[in-house]
Order: structure tokens, then C-alpha cells, then sequence
């Protein structure tokens, strides 16, 4: 073999190891990428109920946007209030107008973290375990550090949310008037059910 062909064999060898190192770069890389993804939805579902001997009063909202970030387990959500739905168009009027002030306070929002969401992740999200979020909730311009429960699934892609957790319009400076006090309570059941798929860049 000559100088020749020994210099031409090494200069591919190089080549072709610096290309199976990019190769396993890019396949590790890739893998962070994905572990590092966030999920997202515009048509989160948020649902009240008041249940009262006088009334009940129910409103659902299928247009809340959510971002979770699967690595970390950042959660963030928003809810513009007028897009909540009634029943009853008079109830509407009165939820937006007297009580939510929704022309000066527009969202409702969650900015917080799923505590121990890594380990359920990658133990692939097991049925029927429930996670515990802590964050700051902004509703009627007032922020207020809660805890709530919830669930995580994975469905395919996409990732499944469910919480249920309970709000005091008196936490919130909402002040209900005197005439109608009986017929609203002093507790507002909250439901939140999001499907989110992969946000896309």
C-alpha cells in the first residue's frame, strides 16, 4: 500500500468518525429536546358551580389557554373572564358587570409548578396517581398563593389535565351584594379538564 492510499484511508477514517459523533450527538440532543418540550391548548375547559337552597348557578369557559413545560413542570393558565357561558343571559350580565368587573379585570390566571412532576413523568405518568400544584392564582386583580390537587396522563402525544379545587369570591375581593348573598355560595366549585398537545416552534 502507498503513502498515498495510507493518507487517503485515514483522512475517511477521520471523516467517518467525526460523522458517527455527530450522529450520537444528534441523537442525544434530540432526546433533550423532547424531554424538554412544552404543551400547549387554546381550548382548555374551566367550569364553575354554586350550589345554593335558593339557586344553582353553573358557567363553562372551553377557550383557556395553558402552557406546561415537561421538563421542568411549570404550568401556566389563562381565562378570559367574558368568555365564561351561562344558562341564563341575565346571569351573564351580572357575573361580568357586578361581580368579575370584567372590562377592568379581563383574566384570570395560574402561574405555578406540579411538585414531583419529574418522577411521575418518568415513571410514564401512572393511573390514578394525584399531584399536588402550588402557584400564584390572579382573579379580580387579586394574586393569592394556593395548592391544589390534580391529575396528569399522557394520551399518545398530547397530555391530559384534571384538577378540582375550591375558590371564595371574598378571597378575591368580589363582593356580592346583600339582595342576592343567599343565592350565591360562599364556596365556588371549580373543575379544570385541558388537553394539551406539543407546542410546535
Amino acid at each position: 500500500m502507498t503513502d498515498t492510499n495510507i493518507e487517503l484511508n485515514n483522512t475517511i477514517y477521520q471523516r467517518m468518525k467525526k460523522i458517527i459523533t455527530l450522529f450520537v450527538l444528534s441523537i442525544a440532543f434530540g432526546s433533550t429536546l423532547l424531554a424538554q418540550g412544552k404543551y400547549f391548548t387554546r381550548d382548555g375547559n374551566i367550569s364553575f358551580f354554586s350550589e345554593t337552597p335558593v339557586e344553582d348557578i353553573e358557567a363553562h369557559n372551553k377557550k383557556a389557554t395553558c402552557v406546561l413545560d415537561d421538563e421542568t413542570g411549570t404550568l401556566e393558565f389563562a381565562v378570559l373572564i367574558k368568555s365564561f357561558e351561562f344558562e341564563k343571559a341575565l346571569m351573564e350580565e351580572h357575573f361580568n358587570e357586578n361581580y368579575m368587573e370584567s372590562n377592568e379585570y379581563p383574566k384570570a390566571t395560574f402561574k405555578g409548578k406540579i411538585l414531583d412532576y419529574a418522577g411521575v413523568r418518568d415513571s410514564g405518568f401512572p393511573p390514578g396517581v394525584e399531584l399536588k400544584a402550588q402557584g400564584t392564582m390572579m382573579i379580580h386583580g387579586v394574586e393569592k398563593e394556593i395548592t391544589t390537587t390534580g391529575y396528569v396522563t399522557r394520551d399518545g402525544e398530547n397530555m391530559q389535565l384534571k384538577s378540582s379545587f375550591v375558590v371564595k369570591p371574598e378571597d378575591y375581593n368580589i363582593e356580592i351584594p346583600n339582595t342576592v348573598r343567599d343565592n350565591i355560595a360562599k364556596e365556588i366549585a371549580v373543575n379544570v379538564d385541558a388537553e394539551l398537545k406539543p407546542l410546535k416552534k
